[in-house]
C-alpha cells in the first residue's frame, strides 16, 4: 500500500485521490508541481449545484509519527488547524486549490475551460465584442458569433468579469466586455441570435440544464 497519497478535498471532505506514492520526495516534488501549475488557472470553480465549494489539495502520510499539528490560512487570514478524520494518515501539507470551472460551448456541445477558450477564440489579431444575454455569453468576432453557457446568470457575469481583469493584467485592448445590457440592447441579441439560427427557448433559459458529466 502506498505511504503518500495527493488528495483533493471539497469543502473540507474528500473528494477524489489524484496520485499515490511510495516515497515522499517523489510526493512532494508532485505536490509543488501541482501547485505551482495551478496559478495557471483562470476561472475557478465557486458553485456547485447551488452550494458554494472550496477546494484543497493536500499531501498525506500513511501512519506517520508526526507529532506537529498543520495549520492552514482561511480567507481571513486566520490560522486553522487541520483535522482529518481518517486515523491511518496525516496531513503534511495542504494548500488552496483552484479547481477549473467550465463553459458549455454550445457550437461545438462541449465543455471547455477559461483557458482553452482564451487559447481557442481570442486572437490577439482582431477587436472583439463579449456580452450577457441571461446566463450566455456571447461572443462577436467580425462575422462570426458564438455562444457559451454558463450555470447562472451571476456565473455569466463572474465569467466577464474575471475575463476583463486577466485582460487588463495582460495590458490587451482586443477586447470590449459589455456586463451591463438594457432592455433594447436584449431585445435586439434575441432576435439578432434567433436570426443565426439558435434555439428561442436556450436563449431565454436562465439556467443551465445540461446534464452533468461525471467527473473522474
Amino acid at each position: 500500500m502506498s505511504q503518500f497519497i495527493i488528495v483533493l478535498f471539497k469543502n473540507k471532505e474528500r473528494k477524489k485521490i489524484i496520485k499515490k506514492f511510495q516515497t515522499g520526495k517523489k510526493a512532494l516534488s508532485f505536490f509543488n508541481n501541482l501547485i505551482s501549475e495551478n496559478q495557471s488557472v483562470v476561472f475557478n470553480r465557486e458553485v456547485e449545484n447551488a452550494i458554494p465549494c472550496v477546494y484543497e489539495i493536500a499531501l498525506l502520510e500513511k501512519n506517520s509519527q508526526r507529532l506537529l499539528p498543520t495549520y492552514m490560512t482561511d480567507e481571513f487570514g486566520r490560522n486553522i488547524k487541520v483535522k482529518l478524520e481518517d486515523p491511518e494518515f496525516n496531513i503534511l501539507k495542504i494548500s488552496s486549490y483552484k479547481y477549473p470551472e467550465t463553459i458549455f460551448d454550445i457550437s461545438r456541445n462541449k465543455k471547455i475551460t477559461m483557458n482553452f477558450f482564451i487559447t481557442r477564440y481570442l486572437p490577439t489579431t482582431s477587436i472583439k465584442v463579449m456580452s450577457i444575454l441571461n446566463n450566455k455569453v456571447i461572443l462577436q468576432n467580425d462575422d462570426e458569433i458564438r455562444l457559451f453557457s454558463l450555470k447562472s446568470e451571476s456565473e455569466a457575469e463572474r465569467f466577464i468579469n474575471v475575463l476583463s481583469h486577466s485582460f487588463f493584467e495582460m495590458k490587451r485592448g482586443d477586447c470590449i466586455f459589455v456586463s451591463d445590457t438594457s432592455s433594447p440592447q436584449r431585445k435586439y441579441l434575441f432576435n439578432f441570435l434567433e436570426s443565426k439560427g439558435y434555439d428561442k427557448k436556450t436563449l431565454y433559459r436562465k439556467y443551465t440544464t445540461h446534464p452533468r458529466s461525471k467527473e473522474k
